[in-house]
């Protein structure tokens, strides 16, 4: 796999007939090691071990309906009252952050009404605060850690 602009970790790999998988922490089983998943894992890692996001609080894959589809938001991170508050849409190192990926997370967005998208491709990282008040969104310089969020939130509210 390569190299990701996150902090390595201990991740487990396995290989199930042809396939290879990666232990998922959040979900507490191997799943199908992809580009985006290689991503996701070392995200998720990164967050809860460099930023204190409780592992508690987060849910991958999480499942929403969107015009009576089903789709999979990547990552779900809640408060301690079990309301969301950030978002995560990841992709393979090899696809570049675009406006269509932001307008993906931005779909995604209009379900959950959370204050802060996380994008990244592993190597690009994008923050991005979410105003309701202003309808309006701001590009933050870094991801902040669960402690500034919940701050920042008790705050605008």
């Amino acid at each position: 796999m390569i190299q990701l602009n996150l902090p390595p970790y201990a991740h487990r790999i396995s290989q199930e007939n042809d396939r290879m998988l990666i232990y998922d922490d959040i979900r507490r089983r191997y799943v199908a090691l992809t580009p985006e998943e290689w991503v996701r894992q070392h995200f998720v890692h990164y967050l809860t071990e460099e930023l204190g996001y409780p592992a508690t609080l987060i849910r991958n894959e999480a499942q929403l309906q969107i015009d009576r589809r089903t789709k999979r938001c990547d990552t779900v991170i809640y408060d301690t009252q079990l309301r969301p508050i950030v978002l995560c849409e990841y992709k393979a190192p090899s696809v570049s952050l675009s406006q269509k990926t932001m307008d993906q997370i931005l779909r995604y967005n209009y379900i959950f009404r959370v204050p802060l998208l996380l994008l990244s491709n592993g190597v690009q990282h994008t923050a991005c605060f979410v105003d309701y008040t202003q309808n309006s969104y701001r590009f933050l310089p870094e991801i902040p850690t669960f402690k500034e969020l919940t701050t920042i939130i008790h705050t605008n509210n």
